[in-house]
């Protein structure tokens, strides 16, 4: 005959060891692979410059413009409507907003010349160009 023995109670309580390893570890792959992903969507080929300088770090926005003419806004498609009310929102908000603008090389000079009608309006004046160093 089996001895009584005394009923075990249930385990109630979750060990979170594990499961705060594999959320650590997550964060880390995310926080590594987010910019890599954003920088790769958006194809264009600056052009060169041997005079170019580096930009300070300050609030700044990034307007994309490709070779076949689509805007994007800090890596966020738009159109030139949306993007004028959206530069208008932020430029109200800080009126020293930095804009740099990166064009394909190979875009049509109009589509520049648009986007600079857009800056003049709002009187944006703080606007880099980016160019890739030779």
């Amino acid at each position: 005959m089996r001895s009584p023995t005394r009923r075990q109670k249930p385990f109630a309580e979750i060990n979170t060891a594990p499961f705060t390893d594999i959320i650590l570890v997550l964060m880390a792959i995310f926080m590594i692979t987010t910019p890599l992903v954003l920088q790769s969507n958006i194809k264009i080929d600056l052009p060169a410059s041997s005079t170019g300088e580096p930009v300070k770090e300050s609030r700044q926005i990034s307007i994309i413009i490709t070779s076949e003419g689509i805007t994007y806004l800090d890596n966020k498609l738009v159109s030139r409507k949306a993007l004028k009310a959206e530069i208008a929102r932020l430029h109200q908000a800080n009126p020293e907003l930095e804009v740099v603008l990166l064009s394909d090389k190979m875009v049509r000079f109009k589509d520049i010349v648009s986007l600079l009608d857009i800056f003049n309006e709002l009187n944006i004046k703080n606007l880099n160009i980016a160019t890739r160093t030779e």
